[in-house]
């Protein structure tokens, strides 16, 4: 393992619905790895959302009484900014969890930077030009042998993101895209919980390294949505 390649920190999060600007972040995991797949550390929490809606159960499998006492966002934001920091951010479907990570820390004061993702949704539909496949997950990883389970658990469906990125990186190699740093995202006041209306205009813009293109905070999702399915 070469010490000196980028840290990749593979993101996952579950919420409480499809809307960054709307709606919250309930359970939240990161895998640091590298792009061979070497797994450094794993980490996750629950995380108690505001007004305390928990959204789709029958997605994440998470009630409001397995919420009961898990921290709020801004509890677990230094933590995962530790994580963050300096690691190439890493998700499938990454403008989905870019825009809900980024506007959880947007409330809470904090200053987002800007910068690219690698996306292994995109990874994988570069592959698959004709779109003959199904890039959803749980479908990428059977294709290429990657274990899933536990599927909409965020350290599971992080651990196979993780797991994914050499097999995908080989089949549509992509340079990596520079390490973000968060050196300078220190809130400078309190706004957790603040409305987040103008959410969009305040994100750094993002490019998925698999096709260069702006992964902004993403138009409302259906992730069950057979005719355009989101891939996650």
């Amino acid at each position: 393992m070469d010490d000196a390649a980028p840290r990749l920190a593979v993101v996952d999060v579950e919420t409480s619905g499809w809307r960054a600007a709307r709606h919250r972040i309930v359970q939240l995991a990161v895998v640091t790895s590298r792009a061979d797949g070497t797994v450094l550390d794993r980490w996750s929490t629950l995380v108690a959302p505001l007004g305390r809606r928990v959204g789709p159960t029958e997605v994440h499998g998470l009630a409001r009484h397995h919420l009961r006492g898990a921290p709020s966002f801004a509890r677990v934001a230094p933590e995962l900014l530790r994580r963050l920091d300096g690691a190439v951010f890493v998700a499938h479907h990454a403008a989905f969890d870019w825009a809900f990570v980024t506007t959880e820390l947007y409330r809470c004061g904090y200053r987002v930077p800007r910068a690219e993702v690698l996306c292994t949704l995109r990874l994988s539909r570069a592959s698959d030009p004709e779109r003959q496949l199904s890039h959803r997950l749980p479908d990428v990883c059977e294709r290429w042998g990657v274990p899933l389970a536990g599927h909409h658990d965020a350290l599971a469906d992080a651990e196979a993101t993780a797991a994914l990125v050499p097999h995908l990186l080989g089949a549509s190699p992509a340079p990596l895209p520079a390490p973000v740093s968060w050196a300078h995202a220190a809130p400078s006041w309190p706004r957790c919980g603040a409305p987040v209306r103008w959410a969009r205009a305040r994100f750094g813009r993002v490019r998925a390294a698999a096709t260069v293109t702006p992964a902004l905070p993403p138009a409302p999702i259906k992730r069950n949505e057979p005719s355009a399915p989101s891939g996650r």
